[in-house]
Order: C-alpha cells, then sequence, then structure tokens
C-alpha cells in the first residue's frame, strides 16, 4: 500500500474542510484578485451525455466566475496530442492551471508536463497521483460509488422481474465499486434483485454498448445502467425497449422521457470553483482532493417518470444516510465466489482506500471479470 493510500483519510478531510468553508461570494472575491486563465482538456465531444458532458458542464460554471478565462479542446486523445494540447495552452493562451480529464492523459503525459512547466498547476480526474510525481501535479475525483448505491436502491423497487442490467467498459476497481454499491443499493430493499453485468472492453464502443444492452433486455432485466463514457447508447436502448434505466456520469434523463428514474452524477464544478479561486487566492492546493455527497462532489439526477413514489422516497433515504457517512458496505457480505468480505456487523467506511482497489464483484452480482 502506497503512502498515499495511507494518507487519503486525512486528504479527504482537509479537502472537506477546504470547500465547506468557501462560500460563493468568497469563490468571486478570491478570483477578482488576479485573473486566472484554466485550460481544460476532454478525450471525447463535450456534448456526450457522459463523462466529457460532466466536465464541460463544471467549465460552463467556472467561465462564470469572475476573472477566469477557460479555454478548452475536446476529443483529444491520449497520446502526445495530450501533451502538445496542455503546452499549446499554457504557451498561447497562458494557462497557470490545466484540468487533463481522461484516465490515459496522466502517465506519461500530465508528469512530463508538470515536470517541464513547474510554474502551472496540473491537476488529473482520477486518483493516481503518489508522493513520487511533481508536487504541481494532483488529482481529483468524486466518489460515483455512492450515488450508484442510490440508483440502486431506486432500481430496487423499479423492477419486475428482480433482474438488473449492468453495461461496463473494464473490469478496474473504479468500475467494479461501482457496480458492487448498485447490487448493495438494490439488496437493500429488495433482497430477491440481482445485477447482471456485461464488460464491452473499451471506455466509448457504441455498437458493443447496443448489442450488450440488448442482450441484458433479452435476458429479463427491465432497468439498465451503465459505467462507460457515453451512456447515451445504453439510456436509449433501454427507452426503445420499453425498460427502465439509471444514468450515469451526466444527466441523461432528456434520453428516456418514459423509463428514466435517475442517474449518478459527478459534481466537478464544486472541485473546479475550489481550485480557481485557492488559486487565485495563492493558496497552496492540495495534491489529492476527493469526496461524494458530503462535500457536493457527486450528486443524483432529478427523477424521472420512471420512479415511482416509493422508489423516490428510499432513495432519498438512502442519499441522506450516505451523506450522513453511513456506510456502503455493511455485513454480512459474500464475494461472487462464496468468500466472506465483511462478517455481520463489520462495514468498510465511505472513503476507505482499499475500494480504489477493488478487483472482485460482490454475491448477487451475475458476470465474469476475468
Amino acid at each position: 500500500m502506497s503512502k498515499f493510500q495511507l494518507n487519503r483519510r486525512s486528504l479527504l478531510q482537509n479537502s472537506a474542510a477546504g470547500i465547506l468553508g468557501l462560500s460563493a461570494a468568497g469563490i468571486a472575491k478570491s478570483a477578482f484578485a488576479s485573473d486566472l486563465t484554466v485550460g481544460i482538456v476532454y478525450v471525447g465531444p463535450r456534448d456526450d451525455f457522459g463523462w466529457n458532458q460532466a466536465h464541460a458542464v463544471a467549465a460552463a460554471a467556472l467561465k462564470e466566475v469572475p476573472g477566469v478565462t477557460v479555454v478548452e479542446e475536446e476529443s483529444v486523445p491520449e497520446t502526445i496530442a495530450v501533451q502538445k494540447s496542455m503546452e499549446s495552452m499554457i504557451n498561447l493562451d497562458g494557462a497557470k492551471m490545466i484540468f487533463a480529464t481522461s484516465f490515459g492523459y496522466y502517465k506519461p503525459f500530465v508528469l512530463d508536463a508538470a515536470a517541464k512547466y513547474p510554474d502551472v498547476e496540473f491537476r488529473h480526474a482520477a486518483p493516481l497521483w503518489t508522493d513520487a510525481d511533481p508536487k504541481n501535479a494532483g488529482s481529483y475525483f468524486g466518489y460515483l460509488d455512492q450515488a450508484h448505491y442510490v440508483d440502486g436502491v431506486a432500481a430496487g423497487l423499479s423492477t419486475t422481474t428482480n433482474k438488473l442490467g449492468f453495461v461496463a467498459a473494464k473490469p478496474i476497481g473504479t468500475v467494479l465499486r461501482n457496480i458492487n454499491s448498485f447490487l448493495l443499493g438494490a439488496r437493500k430493499v429488495n433482497p430477491d434483485a440481482t445485477v447482471q453485468v456485461i464488460f464491452t472492453g473499451e471506455w466509448s464502443m457504441p455498437v458493443r454498448e447496443a448489442e450488450a444492452a440488448n442482450a441484458l433486455v433479452e435476458a429479463g432485466c427491465d432497468v439498465l445502467t451503465c459505467h462507460v463514457d457515453g451512456p447515451k447508447v445504453v439510456i436509449e436502448t433501454a427507452e426503445a425497449r420499453g425498460i427502465k434505466c439509471c444514468g450515469h456520469n451526466a444527466s441523461q434523463a432528456p434520453l428516456a422521457p418514459n423509463g428514466f428514474i435517475t442517474g449518478a452524477e459527478y459534481k466537478w464544478e464544486t472541485i473546479y470553483k475550489n481550485f480557481a479561486a485557492d488559486l487565485a487566492a495563492g493558496t497552496v492546493l492540495p495534491n489529492f482532493t476527493g469526496g461524494g455527497f458530503d462535500v457536493d462532489f457527486v450528486r443524483s439526477t432529478p427523477y424521472g417518470a420512471g420512479a415511482s413514489e416509493a422508489a423516490i422516497a428510499a432513495a432519498d433515504a438512502a442519499r441522506a444516510d450516505v451523506t450522513a457517512g453511513k456506510p456502503i458496505f455493511t455485513g454480512p457480505i459474500n464475494k461472487q465466489d462464496g468468500t466472506p468480505l465483511l462478517a455481520a456487523g463489520a462495514n468498510l467506511d465511505n472513503y476507505e482506500p482499499s475500494l480504489d482497489q477493488t478487483d472482485f464483484l460482490v454475491e448477487g452480482v451475475i458476470g465474469s471479470i476475468t
């Protein structure tokens, strides 16, 4: 376990305290003190109804802060192209802070750029920073499994087949954590619920996403959700097949006017505004900041027509519990292979560092990570 992991709890607490103590007026006042240009790089289109759109929504909010200029570039691949884009923002636009928003941007591109431009702050949207990395680099992250747990609660009360479907990109820790939390939410209110998962192998592969969504419907799943960059195809497929759905990354409510229940969204604008205010005020930025509902880093999409009164009430209560710190992972919980994860009465804190390295599915999830 790295030193980064050991210190995660204190880092989370420190970032939470800073954000909770920063008022909207404080953001504006700090930003007025010094003009600031921020660069944001996206791996896909800003209107993808998913990962990139969630960041673009935050960029739009940041543009409203007095004294802040935002420059953006979309559809930048995870190659040397991203380093060139970042350098252009620095050299041509005068950017003093760069948000690199895709997982594959970090190594080596953000690290190399941070070493080359020590007076520029680089922050990357995944918990990858370590003490060995440049001090003008860092990570920021929203723990979206908290919102997926709430989705699961709503989904568990929305299914008639007790079969929920999950289209996932890759079996990495963050994805597996979201799947497990979704299942735990569903089983909190519906012990008979199962979650069947299909991995597409890619972050963005619309054809495979459509195939997976249709296969899950054919298998009897009557509520779908996902963890892919752009959930548009999965949500539209669910709507076309006449079943319900829960969203991921950003709001997909307009895509499913009949079946949308709710969704798990990042609220990156909280982090972006906080960083901009700190930088303008001359405050040293944290190398890692992260959190969930409790620090307004994630949110649930407003309920759609697919949400029943019972689902809304239960989901609201679950969100309040998680916001107050009630653990999602509360025993007894077994792994998919039947081995114990948590005994009865045991639990894992919602910011338990080991959850970042999740390499298993819990009992009740159908599908293989190999």
